[in-house]
């Protein structure tokens, strides 16, 4: 009698550059979250002044290697296998469609089709942590620039607010020392959505996070075909021939 183990079959998914892209930004993204909450939280906490600036510098910095992560992976998007292409995450295109029929009309027969790559409920899941990703990484950057004053925008900021050229090496965060009061305020002024759209990126990123870490546990036990162990080894199970094998 054949085993179950005989019936699955091998395919691989993920190349190597999606697997550690996943896993190191799991890793960042878990460190700004610790970083984060203790910043949110630093009068409570009783965090000094000069505990504060380095945490803020600590939080930027993971911020860097966070955006060069996710910048290598959006061009992947472009250069890697299909399953890690754009057309194979977006919510777009005629192969969407098709797939989204064939998903949605196997749900509602109580059956389930097997995917390489994601389905097409998780394509908008997917695409919706890169949305709230990339906003994170560039209200970072700017929050940055106007906070501790760090680069990329740090050293125009300064000279923004300085009370003349000479003065702008003087600038230090929570300092005011060589700072134009009526040009510091303008900027506090100029940052304002940018710490807004990026204190509540931070909970709706919490929301997706938790959303997609559920969606995944679902569908694993659902269909077994190894999606967790596919981003350690890149390769899924499958009893069928997956859906978008031949798209």
């Amino acid at each position: 009698m054949t085993s179950q183990q005989e019936l699955l079959e091998r395919y691989p998914v993920w190349d190597t550059t999606v697997r550690v892209f996943h896993w190191f930004n799991v890793l960042l993204i878990l460190g700004m979250i610790a970083v984060g909450t203790v910043i949110l939280n630093a009068k409570a906490l009783g965090v000094t002044v000069d505990g504060k600036i380095l945490l803020k510098t600590v939080h930027v910095y993971i911020g860097y290697v966070f955006i060069v992560n996710l910048v290598w992976r959006l061009i992947w998007g472009f250069l890697g296998n299909r399953y890690a292409r754009w057309k194979a995450i977006l919510p777009i295109g005629d192969q969407y469609k098709k797939q989204r029929l064939a998903f949605t009309d196997s749900n509602r027969k109580g059956g389930s089709v097997a995917f390489m790559g994601h389905n097409p409920l998780a394509r908008w899941m997917v695409t919706l942590l890169f949305v709230l990703l990339s906003s994170m990484a560039v209200t970072g950057l700017v929050i940055g620039g106007t906070d501790v004053y760090m680069q990329p925008f740090g050293g125009s900021i300064k000279s923004w607010i300085a009370e003349s050229p000479e003065a702008i090496d003087m600038i230090k965060p929570y300092s005011d020392e060589g700072v134009n009061k009526q040009a510091y305020e303008a900027m506090r002024e100029f940052r304002k959505p940018f710490i807004t759209v990026h204190y509540y990126g931070f909970f709706i990123l919490l929301s997706a996070i938790i959303l997609h870490l559920l969606g995944i546990v679902a569908t694993e036990l659902r269909e077994r075909n190894g999606l967790v162990s596919a981003m350690f080894t890149g390769e899924k199970v499958f009893k069928e021939k997956p859906i978008d094998m031949d798209d």
